[in-house]
Order: structure tokens, then sequence, then C-alpha cells
């Protein structure tokens, strides 16, 4: 299907531009969240009549999102979430978390405006996009941690999970009793056990 953008759609087009779409595409985004419209002549020529209303509109909201944007400046959240040893989440950071992140600091974001590819499964720290308007986008760095402390740690860029297994390892925590004469499958209870007996 044919339509004529009525703002700019990322990897598509910019406002004006006709180009051809899948229809379900059309049908579902772009025509009901009035992004664009069918390529037709009437519609044509409705575009034309209101071209530069559209275009000062569009000027408009993009100075109010650049004028956000200023306020996003070295802009980050910290999240407090349960992990296992190896930092993996129980459960995941969605979009809402982060919308409800960002308006407790004071920023006025919607779902719609933040770009994540992907579910934040572990703890780190990420870049996620906020897309204030089609031509302004801002970075916002999101850290994510089992405590205050560590997303301290985090913040001033130290690895905590290598830290966690480096420990880990210096204590021997991570490792077993090893007795080279003890018999195959042996463990270090049972040679404990033989040795007393």
């Amino acid at each position: 299907m044919d339509v004529i953008l009525l703002e700019r759609v990322e990897k598509l087009g910019g406002i004006g531009d006709v180009v051809k779409v899948k229809d379900g595409f059309a049908r579902n985004f772009l025509l009901p969240r009035k992004k664009a419209l069918r390529a037709n002549e009437a519609n044509r020529k409705v575009f034309e009549a209101n071209r530069a209303r559209i275009e000062s509109d569009n000027a408009a909201r993009r100075t109010d999102a650049e004028k956000e944007a200023g306020s996003f400046k070295d802009a980050s959240v910290t999240l407090i979430r349960q992990s296992s040893n190896v930092g993996q989440l129980y459960g995941s950071v969605a979009v809402r978390d982060l919308v409800d992140a960002l308006q407790a600091e004071g920023h006025k974001v919607t779902k719609s405006q933040i770009v994540l590819d992907r579910p934040i499964k572990a703890i780190g720290v990420y870049d996620v996009r906020v897309q204030l308007h089609p031509e302004v986008a801002v970075t916002v760095k999101v850290n994510v941690a089992r405590s205050p402390e560590e997303a301290e740690m985090q913040a001033a860029g130290v690895d905590v999970m290598a830290q966690v297994f480096e420990e880990g390892r210096d204590q021997g925590g991570f490792t077993e009793d090893y007795d080279p004469n003890a018999e195959p499958g042996a463990t270090a209870e049972v040679q404990e056990e033989e040795a007393q007996g």
C-alpha cells in the first residue's frame, strides 16, 4: 500500500514522502496513529493544501522536544532488583519500570517513547534510548543492581559480577577439597569418615 507520511518515521522517510509499506503496517500502525494518509488523489490534494501547517506543527513539536532533551543531559536511573548469584534477574526490567523510574526523576515520558530492543535480564549498566520526537532522541543510563552499594560501584565503573567471582576464588568459596590419593568419585566427607574409622 502506498502512503503519504505526515511525520518522519524511522527507516521509512520524512514528511510528505510517498512510500510503499505492507498493508498490515499501514492499517494497524501508520493510519490509526495519524502518521500517514493513504496515497490517493484526494489525499494528495488535502496534504498539499495543508503541507505548510503540518510542517510548522512538526517544527513546533520538535522545538519543544529539543528543550525537553536538555533536561535529560546526563540522566540516569537506578533500579534495585533481586538476582541470582551470577547476576541474572528474577524477572526482567521492562519499559513500564523505566517509565516509572524516569517519571519519579521528574521527566515526562510515555511508554511509546522508550526504545528497549529487548528486556533487561541481568544486573549492569545499560544505555536506553528515549525518542522524544521522531527527530529527537536522548540516551539514559539505567543502572540495575542488587543494592544501593552495588549501584554506586557500578556507576563508578566497577564490574560487580567479576569482583564477586574474584573474591570467591581468593577465599576458596567455589572450590572443593581435593585429595590426590582419594578413590575416584569419593567426596571430601567420605574421605574424612574413612580417615577417622
